[in-house]
């Protein structure tokens, strides 16, 4: 996983403690299977840093309260300090010591239940060592595509991050599980493309494609691509729109 500063190698450090330490559980290893930008990063699907923990939770929901005490342990082991968290999900937020200024917080985050569509994979991450089972890149595409219009519709945000992501998967030519996209929307495929379509050029601006990947990005990558970002992923999302069999031009 690349890093834009220097002192962004701090944070990746601590990203790579606290899931050495996860997947060293067996019983975590068990119920915590990762996706998100960080799986995507660490197996080369995505060119940019992130700084988050996300996972889908597998197991029975009776043993939340012990998949929780042992992830607690082992933020205590690690020094570091849950200063938030859910009292429903496993999700947490956690801080390290770090300068003034800089980045000191990692936020985890546990779906509960999955999507019912998601394939997962063993795969090597040979950045820690350690072999996890995660998303595949299909089903880390299809929830990536859902997710850019479900932060908006659940607390009205948008992340520029998850424009860059769907660019690069389409870019690298990636496929996604339309089965997850389904699943979450309960549209056919031709349909939520078409809606994706509508979404991004009402929502997506300038300033929403700076906020967050300026500082994911080295700022030579960064330069280059938020001039056609919009514009290309909107020519991809309309070529799957009319693959998909609605013949609409948007």
């Amino acid at each position: 996983m690349i890093v834009p500063q220097p002192k962004d190698v701090v944070h990746k450090a601590w990203l790579y403690r606290g899931l050495t330490n996860i997947y060293d559980d067996a019983d975590l290893a068990k119920v915590l299977y990762f996706k998100g930008g960080t799986c995507g990063a660490m197996l080369g699907y995505l060119d940019r840093f992130s700084v988050d923990l996300d996972f889908d939770y597998v197991g029975e929901r009776d043993i939340i309260p012990a998949t929780r005490k042992k992830l607690e342990n082992i933020f205590a082991e690690l020094g570091l300090t849950i200063y938030d968290k859910s009292k429903v999900v496993p999700q947490y937020f956690l801080k390290y010591e770090a300068r003034e200024g800089e980045r000191n917080t990692i936020k985890i985050d546990v779906a509960v239940p999955p999507q019912k569509a998601n394939i997962y994979e063993q795969k090597c991450f040979s950045e820690i060592d350690r072999i996890i089972t995660c998303q595949t890149i299909e089903t880390m595409m299809a929830n990536k595509l859902v997710a850019f219009i479900n932060r908006y519709e659940n607390n009205e945000s948008i992340a520029g991050r998850d424009l860059y992501d769907i660019h690069h998967f389409f870019l690298k030519g990636y496929r996604y599980n339309e089965a997850v996209i389904q699943e979450r929307t309960g549209k056919n495929t031709a349909q939520f493309f078409a809606d994706l379509i509508d979404f991004v050029k009402q929502h997506v601006t300038e300033k929403i494609i700076t906020q967050d990947l300026n500082m994911l990005l080295p700022y030579e990558q960064f330069s280059r691509i938020r001039k056609f970002l919009k514009q290309e992923t909107l020519i991809f999302l309309r070529d799957e729109q009319k693959r998909a069999g609605d013949g609409r031009i948007l």
